[in-house]
């Protein structure tokens, strides 16, 4: 599944092309994805411009002139590409072209400087969604979320906060897209890892007396920015389906310290630890049991 890094990729390879781009035409090839299509949706995006593109948590928010908002969410297959568009600087990864017969949303648009654009969703598992909604407050998916991990909101007292009083291990309390928005699997690993932080670890257990942040909550805090930013920067993580807007992969999974790694030497300096896989909430962790301390 996409987690951040991942969609604010294909954010970024989607904006230069369909910021200001007036949406002629929408075809649906099918009733639903994982939820059906909202009723009307081809009428009401006909016509309207797409002002800016933009990510809250795992979900891309097309801002329309109309006022509504197109969320997109992209499942576990799902991915934008422009038909006959190619990019500037080509990918460095080449696979097949996904097959059309899962193209099931296309968008017709004429942009003031690229011309005339397909943009075509292909999901071939359909588990992911979009919804229209005409403010964000009126979207259950928004609703209730966490801080933007790279936001100025998120912070240490911020985590403190959130982790006062919590049993909950450490790790599902960052998967809790109500404590911090945007985080999976893949990137808690990897900043639990930095902060040296076992993931059994309960989550209060972190946060001190007074309601403060402990030193390894602040160390924790920094490590999900930085693994997120260095992600983001990589273009996010191949390791199944997921493909950037230019049809290529992200390569942070190449700097994976600890996920999928198991039986592989700890690459902290002078850790002499071997990685360890444990599952935790029917997914799996993967850790250091020598410098990730309990």
């Amino acid at each position: 599944m996409p987690e951040l890094p991942e969609v604010e990729t294909v954010r970024r390879g989607l904006a230069p092309y369909v910021e200001g781009a007036r949406i002629e035409a929408v075809t649906l090839n099918r009733k639903d994805l994982r939820f059906p299509f909202p009723r009307g949706l081809a009428k009401e995006l006909t016509g309207a411009t797409i002002e800016s593109v933009g990510r809250r948590a795992k979900y891309l928010l097309f801002r329309l002139s109309s006022g509504k908002t197109l969320l997109s969410h992209l499942g576990m297959t799902g991915s934008y590409r422009f038909e006959a568009l190619t990019f500037k600087e080509p990918s460095r990864y080449y696979e097949p072209r996904p097959e059309e017969k899962h193209d099931h949303l296309v968008l017709e648009l004429s942009h003031p400087r690229h011309g005339k654009l397909r943009l075509i969703y292909n999901d071939a598992r359909r588990f992911g969604f979009v919804d229209l909604f005409g403010d964000e407050a009126e979207s259950p998916y928004l609703a209730g979320l966490g801080p933007e991990p790279l936001g100025n909101d998120f912070n240490a007292e911020e985590m403190a906060a959130r982790c006062k009083g919590k049993k909950a291990p450490i790790k599902a309390a960052l998967l809790d897209q109500r404590a911090v928005a945007g985080l999976g699997n893949i990137y808690v690993s990897e900043a639990l890892h930095r902060a040296h932080i076992r993931p059994e670890v309960e989550a209060r257990k972190l946060v001190l007396k007074n309601g403060a942040p402990s030193r390894r909550l602040g160390d924790l805090a920094q490590g999900v920015r930085t693994v997120l930013i260095e992600a983001v920067e990589a273009g996010g993580s191949t390791l199944r389906d997921f493909r950037a807007a230019d049809g290529g992969p992200g390569y942070f999974q190449h700097r994976f310290a600890v996920y999928d790694r198991e039986g592989e030497p700890c690459p902290t300096p002078l850790c002499k630890g071997t990685i360890k896989r444990i599952v935790q909430s029917g997914r799996s962790t993967f850790f250091c049991p020598v410098c990730q301390k309990k």
